[in-house]
């Protein structure tokens, strides 16, 4: 396991998502695996930033001390979990341009074979967190990973939603990720290492 490297990246505006990275990455931390936790540039404007307070927050919360996401961890890691809150049953404009600046990476090969999972918010129980999973796994598709999804691997994924495709989480009126959620978020990082770990042996 001491050669699994695990890039988790994602996109979180109000904090959802950057809590179940956090939990991504310990999970993945657990089994030995080094762990990069990394988000991705911010793309809005001020204008729109400071109109929502908890995005605000968040944004000053995060800025100094999570690592901005360069390509270079894509090319360091063995194993990828990527994470974005919906936008229309859809990828974060915020990750989708950072996933964008990757071509040369993909024609050099630098994604074959390598696992990925990916994670997800919504506002509410139905806003597109499997849509937005499978939008994710487009990209995946064409870097010729190895999509990892939880399944039904672990009892503890019911008490989260039983999501197959990867952990979300459905804020409703601003509430941070439940401890079941936060479980199978951590559970995931688990099962990554895990598989990235069988595959590198």
């Amino acid at each position: 396991m001491n050669n699994v490297r695990v890039a988790v990246i994602y996109y979180s505006a109000t904090g959802n998502v950057h809590a179940l990275a956090e939990a991504v990455a310990e999970g993945a931390s657990s089994r030995n695996a080094e762990v990069r936790l990394r988000r991705v540039p911010e793309l809005a404007p001020d204008a729109a930033i400071n109109a929502n307070p908890a995005w605000r927050a968040h944004a000053d919360a995060t800025h100094d001390s999570v690592p901005e996401a360069t390509l270079d961890d894509l090319e360091w890691a063995t194993a990828y979990a990527f994470g974005t809150p919906t936008r229309f049953g859809n990828v974060a404009s915020q990750l989708k341009q950072f996933l964008d600046q990757t071509g040369g990476l993909w024609q050099a090969g630098v994604f074959h074979n390598k696992p990925v999972t990916s994670f997800t918010s919504a506002l509410n129980r139905h806003g597109g967190q499997e849509s937005t999973i499978l939008s994710l796994n487009n990209v995946f598709y064409h870097w010729g990973c190895i999509i990892v999804p939880v399944g039904y691997t672990d009892p503890l994924l019911f008490a989260a939603g039983g999501n197959p495709y990867g952990t979300s989480w459905a804020s409703g009126d601003g509430e941070l990720p439940s401890q079941a959620v936060l479980d199978a978020a951590n559970y995931q990082g688990r099962h990554l290492a895990d598989i990235s770990g069988r595959l590198e042996s």
